[in-house]
């Protein structure tokens, strides 16, 4: 089995006259991985791909595109991309414009006639193939274009929010699709401000800030770091609190959970006061009964427990509060 990975960076930068771009972006990406690419507007996400897909040069450092140079002919036949602003002929049909990418890639006509309505199929269109594009929603587009970054069977898939545009079935759909993609063994690259869509389809992710990564590792390690668990119990004292904190060593608080969390719904709780949420955060299950157990002994009434695990939107926004970002026009 080949060691060479799917997408190899190091130190890649673009610098601008204004400040933007990226700089020192090291990341490798290995074959048949979900590769998810997070960062506010503005952050530099956009560039980094241009670079490895070979539409700009850098400024510095270097990649390579399975062993080859970003921009080679070699590099170029290995990728599919789905830019996050794209225009197509609106005089076209959508399987004329699609057939117009295979041709530009090359695609001997036989290949063509049996790749292309599967692929229509694939991603949704079917027979409105054969209606005009001006006739299309945005979503309609959206889904064209990812037929056309599919129709050299690529074996690295870049795409620049390929959801954005899509409606929460039409979402679900695509995610769906990228699902059997990966499974096939396609690397993916998502940049997305859909964090639903990194969280389920991704194995691991980079945070872009400002032009840098800040944060990157594995999906699953990153959103478990933290699990809270939250208690709603009765018969509550501050003394208790103290009590519990000492006796177990553990950091339990007071803590009310977000609304639609835990099962929390502000316009049902009571206004006695004996009865609070407390919140603890958790390394495994065992924890949690000899919490339950010990509250139970103290006289505490024990009416709900919950487990929460981290989201991404959370681990996001924690991972960029208090930071300037650019945004999208400076």
């Amino acid at each position: 089995m080949s060691s060479i990975p799917a997408i190899d960076a190091n130190a890649l930068t673009k610098a601008y006259p204004n400040g933007c771009g990226c700089r020192d972006v090291t990341l490798t990406v290995g074959k048949g991985e979900a590769f998810g690419f997070l960062g506010p507007n503005g952050a530099g996400k956009s560039t980094f791909v241009k670079m490895l897909v070979g539409l700009i040069s850098p400024t510095g450092g270097h990649a390579s595109i399975l062993g080859h140079p970003l921009g080679s002919m070699e590099a170029k036949m290995k990728i599919g991309y789905l830019p996050e602003l794209y225009r197509y002929q609106d005089w076209l049909t959508g399987e004329e414009v699609v057939r117009l990418h295979a041709k530009l890639c090359r695609i001997p006509k036989s290949v063509m006639d049996q790749r292309i309505p599967h692929l229509l199929q694939e991603v949704g269109i079917g027979l409105r193939g054969r209606d005009r594009v001006k006739h299309y929603s945005k979503g309609m587009q959206q889904r064209l274009g990812l037929a056309c970054a599919l129709v050299n069977d690529p074996e690295i898939l870049f795409l620049d929010e390929p959801s954005s545009a899509l409606d929460p079935i039409g979402r679900m759909e695509v995610r769906k699709i990228l699902q059997r993609l990966k499974d096939r063994g396609i690397t993916i690259f998502l940049n997305s401000h859909l964090l639903e869509d990194v969280e389920v389809l991704c194995d691991r992710m980079a945070l872009l800030s400002n032009g840098a990564v800040l944060r990157h590792g594995k999906v699953a390690e990153m959103l478990n770091k933290r699990t809270s668990w939250h208690f709603k119990v009765g018969g509550y004292t501050p003394f208790l609190l103290s009590w519990l904190n000492e006796h177990t060593g553990l950091s339990i608080r007071e803590s009310v959970p977000a609304a639609g969390k835990s099962g929390y719904d502000p316009a049902q709780e009571e206004s006695d006061s004996s009865v609070v949420w407390l919140e603890a955060e958790l390394d495994h299950e065992e924890q949690a009964g000899w919490l339950n157990g010990l509250m139970v002994e103290q006289g505490m009434t024990l009416y709900q427990v919950s487990r929460q695990t981290e989201r991404l939107e959370d681990w996001f926004m924690d991972a960029v509060a208090g930071l300037s970002h650019r945004g999208e026009k400076e």
